[in-house]
């Protein structure tokens, strides 16, 4: 049974979308005798720089037909709907028969169906797709291994990639989407509705109440479908494709029912996809002053001087290995202005709190700055300080006291009572330990929500 991919076939400008050109195909292959035992939605490093939105390939997993007639098909679909106009896409297709077991019917045992796949994948597919959410790939690369593992490829538009002039720069995703059951161990689900092609570009017609009255009964199962704070509907795209909305969740039959009690403009086709969204997938554990630019990590560390919000409402806050070291690498963490309420959590750390940071590392002007800015996708506080030095209080009177001179401690002037120096003082705090992260309006694709659970210290999700 082959696996046939597909990546980088929509536009910024244009529209279209890798999952429709996914779900036509799949059509076409079952029209051709096949049957689609499996959909993926496989996000990539959501640092490429050359992605249009959610940087996602989409791989079908095809019984009853062979790889070389699935590898016509798929030639014939892209070249059909995918948005080679655009000098920046730059469709590719891989076509791997690796001999993947057939699905069982229905979604019902989608993402366990996924996790059992592991051993049909050969071993530098799986590195490759493992690599792909956490590095930059070349094009090189991914012809180099699907040539010695004998995939059909394809490259289609005028685009390259890193320079070259070979286009097909979408056969970098295509590969990693073939080895994404090998290279994830957590899946969960999207239920993605489409609408008709026709109305590509025009104001999508969902009716919000019905979204948050149909969001309200699934959650916590289905997630970042609303964001309650903002009152945003974030299933439905801003983008000029064929998505009707999105609905994400841990239960394929609970992401259907939401999608099918969403009141809207007519669907014109639906599909459900095993996905790596939501699971965190593109993070690493990392240590400050050892961290890759254009990289997910996980990176603790202690907050070094209080937090800045900056020009456009941005919040940066220093991060350093530990307070004693003056040579202790230091990061600067960011909590953009688009991640809302998330930055008064930001705010809220005082230099001295232990934090774990998630996010994005980013090297700006050159490499200039080789500690770089961590862009946060959440954080978790370890310890919180809760005291500060401060100038005692006369315990005759109860009113502050004066400095008695240099390394002379502290008079309180009318009682004349002296102190040896400074007192701790208690402080509160508007946080508590455990985890933080961004609203659902501003959470990328692959970032796992507090709601589903697993993480090591207490949550408190944003919803």
């Amino acid at each position: 049974m082959p696996i046939v991919a597909v990546d980088d076939t929509d536009s910024r400008d244009r529209g279209m979308c890798t999952t429709y050109v996914g779900v036509r195909l799949g059509a076409r292959l079952e029209a051709a005798g096949g049957r689609i035992s499996r959909r993926l939605l496989v996000r990539l490093n959501p640092a490429v720089k050359h992605k249009t939105r959610g940087n996602a390939a989409v791989a079908l997993h095809v019984d009853g037909i062979d790889a070389a007639e699935a590898f016509r098909i798929v030639g014939e679909t892209v070249r059909e709907f995918a948005a080679v106009g655009d000098p920046r896409t730059s469709p590719g297709v891989v076509v791997a028969d690796v001999g993947v077991d057939a699905g069982s019917d229905g979604d019902a045992g989608l993402v366990d169906d996924v996790a059992g796949l592991s051993k049909r994948i050969p071993d530098d597919v799986a590195s490759f797709s493992r690599r792909a959410l956490r590095e930059r790939l070349t094009l090189a690369e991914a012809l180099e291994i699907a040539d010695r593992r004998g995939f059909r490829h394809a490259g289609f538009g005028t685009g390259g990639a890193d320079g070259e002039a070979t286009p097909g720069r979408g056969r970098i995703g295509a590969l990693a989407a073939v080895g994404a059951p090998a290279a994830h161990d957590e899946w969960t689900v999207e239920r993605i509705s489409y609408r008709d092609l026709d109305r590509c570009g025009t104001p999508r017609d969902v009716d919000d109440e019905s979204v948050f009255a149909a969001a309200d009964g699934a959650y916590p199962t289905v997630w970042d479908t609303v964001d309650r704070g903002t009152g945003e509907v974030v299933c439905v795209p801003n983008a000029p494709g064929p998505i009707l909305h999105g609905i994400r969740g841990d239960d394929p039959d609970a992401c259907r029912r939401v999608a099918e009690a969403i009141a809207s403009e007519p669907v014109e086709r639906a599909a459900t996809f095993a996905t790596n969204q939501g699971t965190d997938a593109h993070l690493a554990d990392g240590r400050l002053g050892d961290l890759r630019d254009g990289a997910g990590y996980r990176v603790t560390g202690v907050v070094a001087d209080g937090p800045e919000t900056k020009r456009g409402g941005h919040v940066h806050v220093p991060v350093a290995a530990a307070l004693d070291n003056d040579a202790s690498p230091e990061l600067r963490a960011v909590a953009f202005a688009p991640t809302g309420r998330f930055r008064d959590r930001v705010r809220a750390l005082r230099p001295g709190d232990r934090v774990t940071l998630c996010g994005e590392h980013e090297v700006r002007d050159g490499g200039s700055d080789p500690s770089g800015t961590l862009k946060l996708e959440k954080f978790a506080v370890r310890d919180l300080v809760r005291t500060e030095p401060t100038t005692p209080t006369c315990p005759e009177c109860g009113r502050r006291m004066s400095s008695a001179g240099r390394n002379q401690g502290y008079r309180c002037r009318d009682c004349d009572t002296a102190a040896p120096g400074k007192v701790e003082a208690t402080i509160e705090r508007d946080l508590e330990p455990g985890w933080y992260e961004v609203p659902p309006s501003a959470r990328r694709h692959v970032a796992k929500p507090l709601v589903r659970g697993g993480f090591d210290a207490p949550v408190h999700p944003e919803r």
